[in-house]
């Protein structure tokens, strides 16, 4: 069964890998960059202000900050425990896909960092915002799909690797935001 699901895993891989065209390279390596969104986290802390306030947008900063912390290093110990692959490095599939970087990155790929953080991120401001800006939490999971996708199209991650990572990346952005709107309550922060 397990064997069957990598297989498909590969397969699925190869098809979206393969559907990139050269015209858009550009695009989704400038989307997978994690600088790029540094617009997006500007705007996130102006909303944040003018939602919570100085006080509160500094406790918002540092649970981020932790948040971050948390689906990256937890990425990070089933990279290594798990040893999954990246395609790139997959002989069976290196010949057959598109490497739109100029190098792979590390050997292992399940669960995606990418993945797991933006979602985390999207998850947790959605959250935060579902009262007062409610179309920034809709444009935010989009944001996150798409930053995911581009790992996928630019042929450093799996699809499982992507699934996975999403929704570790949901479980935390959620468990994060319920706990800062418990501590600023609780707490009077």
């Amino acid at each position: 069964m397990l064997e069957e699901l990598v297989q498909l895993d590969k397969e699925v891989f190869i098809f979206l890998n393969n559907l990139g065209s050269s015209e858009w390279d550009g695009f989704w390596m400038f989307l997978t960059n994690k600088w790029s969104a540094i617009p997006l986290y500007l705007f996130l802390l102006i909303l944040s202000f003018k939602q919570y306030g100085a006080k509160k947008m500094i406790f918002l900063v540092v649970s981020v900050v932790l948040l971050i912390t948390v689906t990256d290093q937890l990425s990070n110990f089933f990279k290594y425990g798990v040893q999954r692959l990246r395609p790139c490095y997959d002989p069976d599939i290196s010949e057959v896909m598109r490497l739109v970087k100029s190098y792979c990155g590390g050997r292992f790929s399940y669960f995606s960092a990418h993945a797991a953080n933006t979602s985390a991120l999207a998850v947790f401001f959605a959250i935060l915002f579902s009262s007062s800006y409610k179309y920034v939490g809709i444009f935010l999971i989009v944001w996150a799909a798409f930053v995911s996708y581009s790992r996928i199209y630019i042929g450093v991650h799996f699809p499982l690797d992507i699934i996975t990572g999403m929704g570790v990346g949901a479980l935390f952005g959620w468990l994060f935001a319920k706990l800062y709107i418990f501590a600023i309550h609780k707490y009077r922060i």
